[in-house]
């Protein structure tokens, strides 16, 4: 019997903590709103130090979930579950459980697959519960979208840095060789971009630079080498009080989740005049397309393609706000998101 307990945390609407000693499951899940629609975020497992560490990292992700889906234009609203372990802690037991604790949400949390978590594991969360999207047959696994939606976000910031979107001859350090770095990488290569890659494993960074004609460089080197973009394409909190001085960049654009450590570095991005692409607007592909499937008749690739391309027009505007306002481009990103949420709060009391 999966234990479960509510954490009560002011400004959130629901968190709740997860204990299975049978398969060991260890978890939290964090609902942080529902204004605009059920909370869609997905399923990491990492090997988190402690409870807070998790608890942390869950409350974090999910306020940027119900950001990233207001930015996005969707219908839904921010959540994220984490479990505290690594992969050879899986089995179906373990997931079966996991999906009693999605299901404890009544459809106010619905799961997807994330760091650590792979669209068959999905399929074993879904025989305890029926909010679960991203599986085998319908969207599937997100990383290629979330890669292209990135690019196309870069393509919006290059515009704006350089009044022109070519990639071509630009250099992009890419922290991260994983399923989003690595085709994010394959991208910029393609249309003539130069690739610097840095990862924790050494084989993943060698095959990005072997597949596109790269160099690799250490994980300590990759956020000060000689760039035009950085590129966070790993997990949260690369740009900090350390690593911001030592950025030789004219931009940011990655798809890391919660790339700023504190709100204040995207002030202190902008005053060192490096233009941030906020993340949880340039990410947002792989979330538009697991929504695709809550729509009428299922899943519709060349629809969720189109739904993407607001990604880019989505930058132009934040870009704007920023200009026009003098706040830096992450302020600017939660002002965009906030006035939809007040939007359709307002649209409400008037109905």
């Amino acid at each position: 019997m999966v234990e479960i307990t509510e954490i009560p945390v002011e400004g959130y609407q629901c968190v709740k903590r997860a204990i299975d000693p049978v398969s060991g499951l260890h978890a939290f899940i964090s609902v942080h709103s529902t204004v605009l629609g059920p909370a869609l975020g997905g399923m990491r497992l990492w090997p988190y130090a402690s409870e807070d560490e998790a608890l942390t990292d869950v409350l974090r992700l999910s306020r940027g979930m119900t950001y990233k889906a207001a930015c996005a234009g969707l219908n839904l609203g921010g959540g994220k579950s984490v479990i505290i372990g690594d992969p050879s802690m899986k089995s179906d037991a373990f997931f079966e459980a996991m999906g009693e604790f999605v299901e404890s949400f009544g459809g106010n949390y619905i799961t997807a697959e994330d760091v650590n978590t792979k669209v068959e594991d999905m399929g074993i969360v879904a025989r305890r519960s029926s909010h679960v999207v991203g599986m085998a047959g319908k969207s599937g696994n997100p990383s290629p979208k979330t890669a292209w939606g990135t690019f196309l976000g870069l393509k919006a910031t290059l515009e704006d840095v350089y009044g022109s979107d070519s990639v071509a001859g630009k250099t992009v350090a890419i922290e991260g060789a994983g399923s989003v770095g690595s085709i994010y990488a394959d991208f910029i290569a393609k249309e003539g971009g130069k690739i610097i890659v840095a990862d924790i494993f050494a084989e993943s960074a060698e095959r990005v630079a072997k597949a596109t004609d790269g160099i690799v460089v250490g994980p300590d080197e990759i956020r000060s080498v000689e760039c035009d973009i950085y590129a966070p394409c790993a997990l949260g909190g690369s740009l900090n009080d350390e690593t911001i001085p030592q950025l030789k960049c004219k931009a940011i654009v990655g798809a890391a989740n919660n790339q700023l450590l504190e709100d204040r570095h995207g002030d202190m991005l902008r005053d060192l005049g490096i233009r941030y692409a906020p993340d949880y607007v340039v990410n947002a592909a792989g979330l538009i397309n697991v929504f695709d499937e809550m729509m009428p008749g299922g899943y519709n690739e060349d629809r969720a393609m189109a739904a993407m391309e607001k990604i880019r027009t989505n930058m132009a505007a934040i870009f704007a706000i920023s200009n026009e306002e003098g706040i830096s481009t992450a302020e600017a990103a939660d002002r965009f998101a906030e006035r939809r949420v007040q939007a359709h709060l307002d649209q409400q009391a008037n109905a």
